[in-house]
């Protein structure tokens, strides 16, 4: 039985300092709730918070990720009155995100099965931390508020991108397989989390002090997230991403041409892939209009209304679609937010499941493999999205939105149901080992 490692790649590890967690990790031969009575148990306890901070972290870290990703949306409405951007060019604002979004997904997962994803996580939430708070100086020193919003949402897309796929290859390479489904639903709540308080204190911020105050908020804190991760966590080792390094990749992310054909003609991998992609897009879709749809529909309402109660259900896909439905007919406001809550909430099943799937399928490349899902999902989002601008303006009517948004739920659905399932079939399990932690 491989001893417990904590999330520090081995690289890293100073093998002779006597202070170093791999070194009290070794004094902890038996996985957490297997311990037997000589065991040391004080190393133990030494051992067990580390999982425990690190999900903590990786948990704050996409809140974060989804607080500097929402600004733009919940602040869209007062920038289009303020810039004179119409819904077609709102559209195109909140689209360009995605586009970026698409570039970086496999390059992420393909860096982080190389080097460690906790390295690629710090530098982009670094980067995309910094080119939130900037966000508002752009848009009042450039001429053209339109296109440098849509450049800066453009690069946001590249440099969050490689989040998840990260996390995907840090999970499937450093958690044993029996709390991966834990580790991603925790850590993976945080998109929802962090929609939520931005939701909540975004919307406040928008109307006490304007839309700037949203992009510093968020920007700030998420660069202060990502030095307290290297300062604490990471003892300031790194981040450096060498070449060398790169080339230099283990047994767990050697996957051939040949292997990675064969990987993509399994009919299980192209059923995740479709699911995420159908889970992604319409996802994406409502992040970026739902604020928008609230405030055409029901001008009076306050925002932190409904930009707050549909992220605080958790609660997939099938059932999600029943209520996307109902939104398309006439509605009040207390039955449109039900039903906006209903559906964000039982989309969370559908995340965990998916996310985890990813990672039962081809352990040996999971961040490769979550970024080739992730560009898919990714570049649905930019089309509907943008569609959803054009529909809207077309129609007149939300419904059309709604009736697309069902439609591609339900393909999803009825895609991972026929074909899923949960049988490693990238490569021999037998071939390679693993250094796992139990959370």
């Amino acid at each position: 039985m491989p001893y417990r490692l904590d999330l520090l790649p081995p690289h890293t590890v100073d093998k002779t300092a006597p202070t170093n967690w791999s070194n009290k990790a070794k004094v902890c031969p038996q996985l957490l709730g297997d311990v037997q009575p000589n065991s040391n148990c004080s190393a133990l306890l030494r051992c067990r918070p580390v999982a425990r901070i690190w999900t903590v972290v990786l948990l704050l870290g996409t809140c974060l990720l989804y607080c500097a990703r929402v600004a733009m949306p919940i602040c869209a409405v007062s920038m289009a009155e303020q810039f004179g951007w119409s819904k077609r060019e709102s559209g195109m604002v909140l689209g360009s995100f995605f586009w970026g979004y698409c570039f970086t997904q496999v390059f992420g997962g393909y860096v982080s099965d190389r080097v460690g994803g906790e390295k690629v996580l710090l530098l982009s939430a670094a980067a995309w931390g910094s080119m939130t708070a900037f966000t508002p100086i752009l848009a009042h020193f450039c001429s053209q508020p339109i296109l440098s919003m849509t450049l800066a949402r453009f690069l946001m897309g590249l440099l969050q991108g490689v989040h998840y796929p990260s996390l995907a290859s840090l999970c499937s390479q450093k958690v044993v397989e029996s709390e991966r489904g834990f580790l991603m639903s925790t850590v993976g709540s945080g998109s929802y989390l962090g929609t939520l308080v931005i939701g909540g204190a975004g919307s406040l911020m928008l109307d006490l002090y304007g839309w700037q105050s949203v992009f510093y908020v968020s920007g700030l804190l998420s660069v202060l997230w990502a030095y307290c991760m290297w300062k604490y966590l990471l003892k300031g080792e790194g981040p450096i991403i060498t070449l060398e390094s790169l080339g230099s990749s283990g047994a767990q992310s050697k996957l051939t041409k040949r292997h990675w054909l064969r990987l993509l003609k399994q009919p299980a991998v192209c059923a995740v892939i479709v699911t995420h992609l159908c889970t992604a897009s319409t996802f994406f879709t409502l992040l970026s209009w739902l604020p928008t749809f609230f405030k055409d529909t029901f001008p009076d309402a306050k925002g932190w209304v409904f930009n707050v109660i549909p992220w605080l259900v958790f609660f997939s896909m099938g059932v999600s679609s029943v209520f996307t439905l109902l939104l398309c007919g006439t509605t009040t406001f207390p039955w449109a937010v039900a039903f906006v809550s209903a559906t964000m909430g039982l989309t969370t099943f559908s995340h965990s499941g998916v996310s985890v799937n990813v990672q039962d399928l081809a352990p040996s490349c999971a961040g490769a493999l979550f970024g080739v899902m992730n560009t898919c999902g990714a570049f649905s989002g930019v089309l509907m999205v943008y569609f959803s601008g054009y529909l809207i303006e077309a129609t007149g009517s939300w419904a059309s939105v709604f009736a697309l948004i069902t439609t591609v739920n339900l393909l999803g659905l009825c895609t991972f149901l026929a074909f899923a399932e949960a049988r490693r079939v990238d490569i021999d399990s037998t071939k390679f080992r693993h250094h796992n932690i139990h959370i």
